[in-house]
């Protein structure tokens, strides 16, 4: 499946345009690490779990774009997220690797994820909201203002955006070997790169 064609998969399954950015958010953050994991590729040893192909990013990204995609057919049944989704594209014979990256990202099935890429979305998707709310409280509502220490600062306060599941961004270091600042720096600049697509 194409990108242009996972994107009008997107767009005939989800109609709130909030979401369909946050998918876009996701997928930009993907492609970054890909990138991220990909470049120093002939130094590491086949072995490393953090060495993967570069041709892997557009992998990375259309899983990320694509991880929502039953989420307004399973929103009064979050149970049943991601299962609907990854039936859909199973259906669809969209690559494995993919379809497995979307089920495992929903905690809710407590389902480990085991590929990089099944770790990365799992981190990634809970840190676009944080990076969302934390623009959205700056006078200029836009991502170019905000820096990695404004998204840092929000994170320590357990009351800014309740709904975003720090305990899942932390594992930023235990799945990618990444910091909690440097997978912030990661996931902002990969935003900030499409920002008006989000409209930020």
């Amino acid at each position: 499946m194409t990108r242009q064609e996972s994107l009008e998969l997107l767009k005939e399954n989800i109609t709130n345009q909030n979401l369909i950015k946050h998918c876009l958010a996701v997928e930009a953050i993907m492609m970054v690490l890909a990138r991220h994991f990909g470049e120093g590729e002939e130094d590491k040893s086949s072995s490393s779990p953090f060495a993967i192909a570069r041709e892997d990013e557009g992998k990375w990204g259309l899983a990320g774009l694509l991880h929502d995609i039953d989420y307004e057919k399973t929103k009064d049944n979050p149970k049943k997220h991601s299962l609907i989704g990854t039936k859909m594209l199973e259906d669809l014979r969209v690559d494995k690797e993919i379809c497995q990256a979307v089920k495992v990202h929903n905690e809710a099935h407590g389902i480990k994820p085991e590929s990089l890429m099944e770790k990365a979305l799992f981190v990634v998707d809970p840190l676009t909201g944080l990076i969302v709310a934390a623009a959205l409280v700056l006078p200029s509502k836009k991502l170019a203002d905000l820096t990695v220490e404004n998204v840092l600062n929000r994170f320590k306060e357990k009351a800014f955006a309740r709904g975003v599941n720090r305990e899942i961004i932390r594992k930023s270091e235990e799945f990618l070997n990444l910091g909690l600042e440097e997978f912030i720096k990661i996931g902002l600049e990969a935003m900030q790169g499409i920002s008006n697509q989000l409209g930020l």
